[in-house]
């Protein structure tokens, strides 16, 4: 089993952490990570595109003019595709993109990406998040004693529960993001270059996730 070091808010060492070697020692996938993140954005989509067809836009439905005898094209509406202000033809109309993704998918994604963070060092688990205050200087204070040769333009922030001195402290930080541990998707892991867990939401992750993961071939002979 993997064991990390649990920092406290001063980047200092307090004590150790053994994680689910099916959870944060799991090998990298990443094609479930690429259909985890197409999937999130694929929900975010707005797909509010839409034109009016010709019963749609306004205008009078009567006929203009006498269908012969006139020497002028025939017509039936001022409404009509062919006209100036007239309807559109098949053109974009409002939809959902969003589709379902099986769960054991989504699992393994979940997997994949704190593994693929925590062996790339961008993974951090610290005692708690104990704020005195809401002050978003206090907080710049707090991560930039996490800072190490380059500070990080995305910072993750995973908690267990409602901290309401850590969202209003990191709310008007640009690249910083607040998100519960039961809330956490590969794509909030993906596009932090830091993610600092605390010990509860590290522990939560890593006993959820190790019951979904699969057996290796040992433990299922």
């Amino acid at each position: 089993m993997p064991k990390v070091d649990v920092l406290d808010l001063n980047n200092t060492k307090v004590g150790e952490l053994e994680l689910a070697d099916t959870v944060f020692g799991a090998e990298v996938n990443e094609a479930l990570l690429y259909e985890a993140v197409r999937h999130y954005l694929a929900g975010k989509r707005g797909g509010n595109a839409k034109t009016k067809t010709r019963h749609e836009v306004a205008g009078s439905g009567k006929k203009l003019w006498k269908q012969k005898g006139t020497g002028r094209a025939r017509t039936g509406s001022v409404r009509s595709p062919l006209w100036r202000h007239g309807g559109t033809v098949h053109g974009p109309v409002t939809r959902d993109y969003s589709y379902k993704l099986p769960r054991k998918m989504q699992l393994g994604a979940l997997r994949s990406a704190l593994s693929a963070k925590l062996l790339d060092g961008d993974l951090k688990v610290v005692s708690a998040f104990q704020l005195g205050s809401a002050k978003t200087k206090d907080m710049v204070a707090t991560l930039r004693k996490f800072d190490g040769e380059k500070a990080a333009k995305k910072i993750l922030l995973v908690d267990t529960a409602e901290n309401r001195n850590l969202e209003l402290g990191a709310r008007n930080l640009p690249g910083v993001d607040v998100v519960r541990s039961n809330e956490v998707h590969p794509y909030h892991l993906l596009g932090a270059n830091r993610i600092l867990l605390t010990q509860a939401a590290a522990s939560k992750l890593s006993e959820s996730l190790a019951k979904s993961a699969p057996k290796s071939k040992q433990e299922a002979n």
